[in-house]
């Protein structure tokens, strides 16, 4: 039985424009009874395209695309997916895909290892920098689209697929057979000790196991002296409704409001604390951004209305709707607003979408060119938008996003193009394999918090990576690179720490130059 089911994630739809048309003569009313449905309209027109367009035309194709207009006008989350798509969607929130188990980029034409999930098929086979030549036999290398290695090394759990692959430091080429499992694909990116009271925890995206994973860490640094705890949910796009009710419910006292849902059709449904909350006495900061959105924003606007911890950062996304899935009999699908949540205040936080779905997405770009991601006073709210909190009764805004109690501008210090080319051609993650493959024992024994606090990349190092920065194609222009040498520098050391150690390497470096979250641990 196929079941409707609640989501809040960020969908980047695609976006319909407008065409030009041209004709010789008006051919004439369709023929039939003249009581037309809109059903009957749009399967007589579609008969009549294939009977009489000048060339052939792929029916299924046609009825898809008439589908996906037809949802893009409601509102820009409402829209069409085929069946491999809606698959790739629900696999995050799902929790788990069947593969192989590894995290890999295209580097020179080559798949490339850049981790291998902990208990995965691939755990005792692979390491990060081995670069895959075949799958079955059948070459992924070369000019070749990541959707293609991606069908080679994916299938069904339990099936195997032979390896071929180059590992650094190897003369000939290793084969392996490994057997594809169930790889859990994780919420929690890192979850650590700042200092010695002061817990973080980045939390990606809100699916179906992520309340179980973000107690179990929760609980895991409570043993280990957490007394304060930063949560991070910038870039989190969203996910399930019930599960950013259950993680909120944790940190608010039984009764609290969390957020309610309205609908044309759905009645109001609130969803209020219970008295299951294990942290509701903990100190939180909550960091948010642009690219926070939907769940992130309820557990955002739950915490800022009940007055509960303090939000740092710059004003989040503003999605504001709740969408329900249906699945057809293609195992294709929609997805289309049902209702509208509102914060506890009765703010509801979702941004105008009257001007289409281009202009819609682009408000990001005129965030930053209005200099609202670096100045608070660049940004203005209308009297109409104001609430009161429940408890201290300070001033908030809806209609487009939370915005932060503490404004956290964006860092822009050290960020030139060059930056940007380096980036663009993976110049970072390019070194820090070389560097840690040939490095892997000596880090290992270091460990991730001596090298977080005691490493420190070289005149001799930065002096390679330019090198091969510039063997890449980057020009590096002596003004730009004095400039960035200080955040180069800290993206070669965060690089090497993810090879070595994955993302309980990378976050902990980058976080250490991080100003919203220094601010956050300073609140305290």
């Amino acid at each position: 039985m196929r079941r409707s089911t609640i989501y809040l994630p960020l969908i980047l739809g695609a976006v319909l424009s407008a065409g030009i048309w041209i004709g010789n003569r008006f051919s004439g009313n369709m023929t039939g009874n003249s009581g037309y449905s809109g059903y009957d309209k749009i399967n007589a027109v579609i008969g009549i395209i294939e009977d009489r367009y000048v060339d052939s035309v792929d029916r299924e194709k046609l009825v898809e695309e008439t589908i996906a207009g037809l949802l893009q006008s409601l509102d820009p989350h409402s829209d069409y997916f085929t069946a491999d798509e809606i698959r790739e969607m629900n696999e995050p929130l799902q929790g788990n895909f069947e593969g192989i188990g590894i995290e890999y980029n295209l580097i020179h034409d080559t798949v490339t290892v850049m981790s291998v999930v902990p208990g995965g098929p691939s755990e005792k086979i692979l390491l990060p920098g081995d670069r895959l030549v075949k799958a079955d036999g059948v070459p992924i290398i070369g000019e070749v689209e990541e959707k293609f290695v991606r069908s080679k090394l994916r299938g069904p759990a339990d099936t195997k697929v032979k390896v071929t692959f180059r590992r650094p430091g190897e003369e000939k080429l290793l084969e392996k057979e490994i057997t594809r499992g169930r790889v859990p694909i994780n919420s929690i990116d890192v979850a650590y000790m700042i200092d010695a009271s002061t817990a973080y925890v980045k939390l990606t995206r809100f699916a179906e196991k992520s309340h179980a994973d973000f107690v179990k860490a929760l609980d895991s640094l409570k043993k280990i002296g957490m007394k304060k705890l930063v949560l991070d949910l910038r870039g989190n796009g969203g996910g399930y409704l019930q599960t950013a009710v259950a993680i909120a419910d944790e940190f608010l006292p039984a009764g609290q409001k969390i957020v309610y849902t309205e609908g044309r059709k759905t009645k109001r449904e609130d969803h209020n604390a219970s008295s299951k909350g294990s942290y509701e006495n903990l100190p939180l900061a909550l960091l948010i951004d642009e690219g926070s959105a939907s769940a992130s924003e309820i557990i955002a606007g739950a915490i800022q209305d009940n007055d509960r911890g303090t939000i740092f950062g710059r004003r989040s996304f503003g999605k504001g709707l709740v969408q329900e899935e249906k699945l057809l009999s293609d195992s294709s699908g929609f997805r289309i607003t049902i209702s509208r949540y509102y914060t506890p205040s009765g703010r509801s936080i979702q941004k105008p979408y009257n001007k289409g779905n281009k202009a819609y997405y682009a408000e990001d770009n005129q965030r930053y060119s209005k200099g609202e991601l670096l100045h608070a006073d660049s940004i203005h709210f209308a009297d109409s938008l104001k609430y009161k909190t429940i408890f201290k009764k300070r001033t908030v805004y809806g209609g487009g996003g939370i915005m932060p109690d503490i404004f956290v501008p964006l860092d822009t210090a050290g960020q030139t193009s060059l930056i940007t080319k380096l980036l663009d051609k993976n110049a970072f993650n390019i070194y820090a394999l070389d560097y840690a493959t040939s490095n892997r024992k000596v880090l290992h024994a270091q460990g991730t918090s001596s090298f977080r606090r005691e490493f420190a990349v070289s005149k001799a190092m930065l002096d390679a990576f330019v090198k091969l920065a510039s063997a890449e194609g980057v020009v590096m222009n002596p003004v730009q690179l004095t400039r960035s040498e200080k955040l180069i520098r800290m993206y070669i050391k965060a690089a090497i720490a993810r090879v070595a150690w994955d993302n309980d390497g990378f976050y902990p470096v980058l976080n250490d130059d991080d100003i919203a979250v220094k601010r956050a641990v300073e609140s305290f």
